[in-house]
Parts: structure tokens; sequence; C-alpha cells
């Protein structure tokens, strides 16, 4: 399966991290960082759509996107373009991210950033944080149920957000049931990489009033931030469209529609 190799080898790349950058450094340098930012309220429900705008360089299913030699310049652009949060990929052996991309975003921008990575330890949260990530990536489909809870507590713990990450109903009653304020619908199923862009407008209307909704993968043009829009998403995260294109003319273009 995709997502189990994924997985395993970004716990994999953190635990050789941890050879030259122990636990207790990284946990020390998370505590000393200042408070995270609001993403729940940044990504308020609101009367127009809001979206969290990925730095991407590359995914399993599509391959090399962009270069993105400066990832920070490319995450100002978002701002500029009207991002209500950014997320970056640090995953390395298939998005071709890193924990330095994250650190150069989190200290250009003024947006609650997102870390979007395979995190499955302790340590993958601690590093987060440390590196300045104001919300934390959960896949339920990627961790085993006890696993997620503890890692949904250390985050809300340090102070940052998570985000949810579900791809069918089983998992998106486990993020209901583990109290998550952000859920993401995937319409990319990791396991396999196939898209299901109906997925989000089957699920919407299972997840309460009182959560955040958002819609993943699927995004293209603004017909798709508009379909999305109309299936009930408060947020759309896109990642491809905005790094192959003009990043604020791309934006402006999918808020319009929204």
């Amino acid at each position: 399966m995709v997502l189990a190799d994924l997985t395993a080898g970004a716990v994999e790349d953190a635990e050789r991290r941890a050879l030259t950058r122990p636990l207790a450094a990284v946990e020390r340098d998370a505590l000393a960082r200042p408070a995270a930012r609001d993403a729940v309220a940044a990504l308020a429900p609101a009367d127009r759509v809001k979206i969290i705008a990925e730095v991407k360089r590359a995914s399993p299913s599509r391959g090399a996107l962009a270069e993105i030699p400066d990832p920070a310049h490319q995450a100002a652009l978002y701002e500029q373009g009207g991002a209500s949060a950014i997320s970056v990929l640090t995953e390395e052996r298939r998005f071709g991210g890193s924990l330095a991309d994250l650190e150069a975003v989190t200290s250009r921008v003024s947006l609650p950033v997102l870390r979007k990575d395979f995190i499955a330890t302790p340590y993958q949260v601690f590093e987060a944080r440390a590196a300045g990530a104001d919300l934390a990536l959960l896949i339920v489909a990627g961790i085993p149920a006890k696993t997620l809870q503890e890692l949904y507590a250390l985050i809300l713990e340090l102070g940052m957000t998570p985000l949810v990450e579900t791809h069918d109903a089983d998992e998106l009653e486990t993020a209901i049931d583990l109290g998550a304020k952000l859920i993401g619908v995937n319409a990319r199923n990791l396991k396999t990489l196939e898209l299901d862009r109906d997925l989000f407008g089957r699920l919407a209307e299972r997840i309460p009033a009182d959560r955040i909704k958002i819609a993943e993968s699927a995004v293209l043009e603004p017909a798709d931030v508009a379909r999305y829009r109309q299936a009930g998403a408060d947020v759309v995260l896109i990642g491809e469209a905005l790094v192959t294109g003009d990043p604020v003319a791309t934006l402006n273009s999918f808020l319009e529609v929204g």
C-alpha cells in the first residue's frame, strides 16, 4: 500500500534525524517557540470559501510538479493572493520536501502554517512545532487508533491545531469522535492513489456543523473550488494548481468562485 510505504519511510527518516538531533533537543526547541497561530480562527467558516495553499514540489500520483527553489517566496505569494493558511510538504522521498522548507515558510509569513507529512510518532510532532508549524496533519488511515489519540493530544498540548484527514465514512466517524475541529476529506485515496471527485460531497453532510470542513485534492480550476463550496466546504486545500501556474492570479480566480 502506498500510504503504508510513505508512513514507514517518513518514520525511518525521522529516526535518522534523531541520531543527530535527539528527542530531548527537539522537545526543548519546540517548547521554546512562541505560541502557535490560531488556525481555527483563521479557517473559521465565512461568507466565502477559504484556501490552504500548499508548497508542493512533487507527489506520488503526479511526479515532479515544480522546483520551488524559494519556498518562503512561494508562501509569501500565497499570502499576497489571499490564502488563509499555508501547507508545507515536508516528506522527502516522494514529495521533495524538508523541514528546512517549513522553517523558511514559518519565518516569512504571518498565516498559520501546516506541516503536511506522514506523522506517526511524537518525535515528528515535536519537530513540527520546533520548526514553527501551527498545524500538524494526522491521517486516520495511516495511524493505529491508540497512536492517533496520543498524537492528537500531543499536538493540542503543544498549542498547535490537528488537521485530521479522512478518506471514507468510518474514518470520518473516527475524526468526529476524536473531537477534531478541522476535518479533511481527501479525494485522493492514499492507499491506491485513485481519485474520487465526489467523495467530499457524499461525506460532507455527516460532518457536524461545529467542525470546519476541508476538501482536499482534485482541484485544477475554479469550477472544482465552486463544486466543493456548493457541497459544503468551508476550506479547500490546493497544491498542484498553485505551483504550476501564477499563484496570485490562480488564488484570485479560485476565491472569486467560492
